[in-house]
């Protein structure tokens, strides 16, 4: 029996700095995907913990040499929430595939539509788990939504000076920061967390570790104190509960979600994005390998699993297939939740 919770990361008066492939230092996220999440906790626990626990918490996750595992833990990407008259909205992905009831002749109604990346939990739950997409109701919503969604956060750049080492030259450049509000109507991250047996008996290493992360900070420019947040480790509300146990026709990924092998059959009827997964080993100056990952929103007709993805750097590595430092993991473990979306007759 898999038990959730449901964790918002509240960084009050701190900024952050989420960087991601191909955006620049001068740029942020507004949010983590759920292998950066993952690493950056996992490395926590190891520092906690110490060698042996993290080894035997890794070796229970499916990888390339481990395949029929139950993971103690699954973690979607974060997510906006946003507090608003003493009401919490959650944001959660668009699914890739149209609800039952949309239109099929409605191409200026669809523009506002492909801009809606995120949907309150409140219409993503109609939309995708109950009566579907209403054109009367929704249709002057949805720009409402789009906005309210824009106030959770401010982006800014910020001016640096970089000085050389050796020639004591400066050189300017400006480093981005997401700013959650703070104030009038507060706004943060969440991500849900799913817990096998196993994992309940992690629960507290888990949440301890989650909580030193916190105090580091989350993300890039740390030593700066950006990114430090404070944990919520919640049980999930009636709604979730909803949520997280419909069964419907298909499946939409809320993680990143990579698999070594995906058959053309798990293909059929599937939308999809790809996103491209790198960045930089902590405390080594390289690059781990680059992975292509089935990003938040893509939809399946069967429940994908996902596995951990081996990117350690052909440099760590030695002739005989030994490392010479740890091996370095990317979390394509999935989380997922069934919907029901319209199918096109044939």
């Amino acid at each position: 029996m898999m038990s959730w919770k449901l964790v918002k990361l509240n960084f009050g008066r701190s900024p952050a700095h989420f960087g991601e492939l191909g955006i620049g230092i001068e740029e942020t996220s507004d949010r983590v995907r759920s292998d950066a999440l993952f690493s950056a906790w996992v490395s926590v626990y190891a520092r906690l913990f110490g060698k042996n626990p993290i080894e035997e918490l890794l070796q229970q996750f499916p990888c390339e040499k481990q395949q029929e595992l139950i993971p103690p833990f699954r973690i979607s990407s974060t997510f906006i929430y946003r507090e608003v008259r003493n009401e919490t909205i959650y944001y959660l992905p668009r699914p890739l595939k149209f609800p039952i009831n949309y239109p099929d002749d409605d191409l200026a109604f669809f523009k506002d539509y492909k801009k809606l990346n995120y949907l309150p939990l409140q219409l993503w739950q109609r939309w995708y788990q109950g009566t579907g997409f209403n054109e009367n109701a929704d249709t002057e919503q949805l720009i409402t939504y789009t906005n309210d969604y824009n106030k959770a956060f401010k982006k800014d750049k910020v001016p640096k000076i970089a000085v050389d080492r050796v020639t004591r030259t400066t050189n300017l450049y400006h480093t981005g920061f997401v700013q959650f509000e703070w104030q009038k109507n507060p706004a943060g991250l969440y991500f849900l967390l799913q817990l096998s047996p196993e994992g309940e008996k992690l629960a507290d290493q888990l949440k301890a570790a989650l909580h030193l992360l916190g105090e580091e900070g989350l993300g890039g420019e740390r030593s700066s104190g950006a990114g430090r947040f404070q944990v919520e480790w919640l049980d999930i509300c009636e709604t979730w509960d909803k949520v997280v146990k419909y069964q419907g026709n298909h499946y939409t990924v809320i993680s990143l979600f990579w698999d070594s092998y995906i058959s053309q059959k798990f293909l059929e009827g599937a939308a999809y994005d790809i996103q491209e997964r790198g960045g930089w080993i902590a405390n080594v100056n390289l690059r781990r390998k680059m992975v292509r990952m089935f990003s938040e929103g893509s939809v399946f007709k069967e429940q994908p699993q996902g596995k951990l993805v081996d990117v350690t750097p052909v440099q760590l590595v030695d002739d005989e297939g030994k490392y010479k430092f740890h091996p370095i993991y990317r979390s394509g473990i999935s989380l997922s939740l069934s919907i029901n979306i319209k199918i096109k007759e044939k």
